[in-house]
């Protein structure tokens, strides 16, 4: 049996439940070779909240003071599920204290400091790991082998949404989402980071961007059922034009008012040869269309994610059988805990957070100015 890997997390919420069960599942699915994962302690400042979680998890104790996470001999990985505000000083701490790192995305709230812990985590031999989780899915594997095999021939763009309405509702109260000190954007840090993950995986980075932006509910609840109301700092909706470094033009936009819009993630890459779609509403689908097909049966086809495509195999023993987002989140976990038990390289490193960071900067800049900005 590999060695256990203790797990300190800092943060109680929600996405603390989604990361448990992925890390917990992940030695399940992957067997003993990936390490076997201990819940060692449970931070958060809300100490009933890190109470309950300790608890409900089964880790082996909790703390109100995250530095016992990063500063403990009995921890090997801090796994930061925290909003994005707290995610650089508590990422920085850790590799001082020599722990490897996963870190929610974004990986902080300024390219600046994204850079630092990238040239921190380059120079230590720790796990640097940013949980962009879309670009684990099986479907964004099987259009990446599709690009790089050249089988949609040279790709010329790049068309991407990410769509939610979750935040549509004006009587829903202020959060820390809403906050430029702690969020550092609206939309676009939320949701369009994903597709900025995803892109960049699939094209490349991007070399200059020109944006857009709006803040359609300016105001909202400070609580729930509150007459007194707080100004709304980030971004509703955001969409830019820009260009990659290949050449290739992007359209890409995101929303977190988009009326009937669920979980819409969507990607189309055109080529020269060929075309590639998802949507992630449709997780176990890519679409694809080949140029060099016989005229007379030229047209989209379905083709339905199966063992052959990255790391579904793990889950189903044959296409057409679903996988779902925790799925996604266990694949990304079983990364993090090979890669601390095996080495194992991955994609999802704080450099890699780092560059979609600086995406995010140019994109921002240039919907303030009006004007392109350059990556």
């Amino acid at each position: 049996m590999r060695g256990e890997v203790r797990i300190g997390m800092v943060g109680a919420g929600w996405m603390c439940g989604a990361h448990v069960s992925a890390i917990t599942n992940a030695a399940g699915v992957y067997g003993e070779g990936i390490g076997t994962p201990v819940l060692e302690v449970v931070a958060d400042t809300n100490e009933q909240a890190a109470e309950t979680a300790q608890r409900k998890f089964g880790f082996a104790t909790h703390s109100s003071d995250w530095k016992r996470v990063v500063e403990s001999d009995r921890v090997d990985l801090v796994d930061i599920v925290t909003p994005n505000a707290y995610h650089y000083e508590i990422a920085k701490a850790a590799m001082v204290n020599g722990k490897n790192v996963y870190c929610e995305k974004p990986l902080t709230l300024t390219a600046e400091e994204s850079n630092e812990l990238a040239e921190i985590a380059s120079k230590r031999d720790l796990v640097n790991y940013v949980a962009y989780n879309n670009v684990v899915n099986p479907a964004v594997a099987y259009i990446k082998e599709l690009v790089d095999s050249g089988k949609l021939g040279t790709p010329v763009r790049f068309d991407g949404t990410y769509d939610q309405d979750m935040l549509l509702d004006p009587s829903i109260p202020i959060t820390w989402r809403h906050k430029k000190a702690e969020a550092g954007c609206g939309a676009l840090g939320d949701l369009g980071s994903h597709l900025l993950s995803v892109s960049q995986y699939l094209m490349g980075d991007l070399s200059e961007v020109a944006a857009v932006s709006r803040i359609a509910i300016p105001e909202r609840p400070v609580a729930a059922g509150a007459a007194t109301l707080g100004t709304v700092e980030t971004e509703d909706v955001l969409a830019f034009v820009g260009r990659f470094i290949s050449g290739a033009i992007a359209q890409i936009s995101t929303s977190r008012i988009a009326t009937g819009r669920k979980n819409a993630l969507t990607v189309e890459i055109q080529g020269t040869l060929g075309t590639a779609t998802f949507d992630l509403e449709r997780l176990n689908e890519v679409n694809v269309y080949f140029h060099d097909d016989d005229p007379a049966d030229r047209g989209f086809r379905t083709v339905l994610m199966g063992p052959e495509h990255g790391d579904f195999g793990m889950f189903q023993p044959a296409s057409g059988i679903n996988i779902s987002y925790n799925d996604m989140k266990v694949i990304e976990a079983a990364k993090v805990l090979s890669a601390v038990t095996n080495g194992s390289e991955y994609v999802c490193d704080f450099a890699f957070g780092a560059r979609v960071d600086a995406t995010i900067r140019a994109i921002l800049r240039s919907a303030e100015s009006k004007q392109w900005v350059a990556v």
